[in-house]
């Protein structure tokens, strides 16, 4: 296998990110699950996916669809990058186990689908928070929580971000 079909194994359907994680979970590997949109990858990304990924064993990102990205109303040129090419970009990082796209304006359904055993977000939100109205909540963390598992956020690398990179 040559390494651009490794890269592109890693991404795969929801129903292929279940069928890995059932194995994984029979070796008792802790598997991490983190969501963006990854348009131009920077280093407080790479900074980021590192950290998420040394939490447990396996690290699935969640990749927002090009629709999904136009629902968050980030910028009217946004996605810069389409979903093939972040996705692949993302797949090609060596923490990164699995690449997922989603198509909602969250992620909620794909985490309650997978039911990681940790959920993984920045700190620009808060793990505690029970509130889903509150901006601060994490999508998915009620979800985690009532299967056993854990929520953590990570903080960001100050001065790194895809909006900073574009103004620039």
């Amino acid at each position: 296998m040559d390494r651009l079909d490794y890269i592109t194994e890693k991404i795969v359907s929801i129903e292929e990110a279940k069928r890995r994680i059932s194995m994984w979970h029979m070796r008792n590997d802790v598997v991490c699950f983190t969501n963006g949109c990854f348009d131009i990858l920077h280093l407080g990304h790479i900074t980021y996916l590192a950290k998420a990924a040394s939490l447990g064993k396996r690290l699935i990102v969640a990749v927002n669809s090009d629709d999904s990205v136009r629902m968050l109303n980030k910028a009217p040129n946004r996605p810069i990058n389409n979903e093939q090419a972040r996705m692949l970009v993302v797949a090609s990082l060596g923490c990164v186990d699995l690449v997922v796209v989603f198509n909602e304006q969250t992620p909620f359904e794909l985490i309650n689908e997978l039911l990681p055993d940790i959920l993984i977000k920045g700190a620009d939100y808060d793990a505690e928070e029970t509130n889903k109205n509150h901006p601060k909540y994490i999508v998915g963390s009620d979800v985690v929580k009532a299967n056993g598992g854990k929520v953590e956020t990570i903080s960001f690398l100050e001065g790194y971000s895809t909006t900073a990179i574009i103004s620039k």
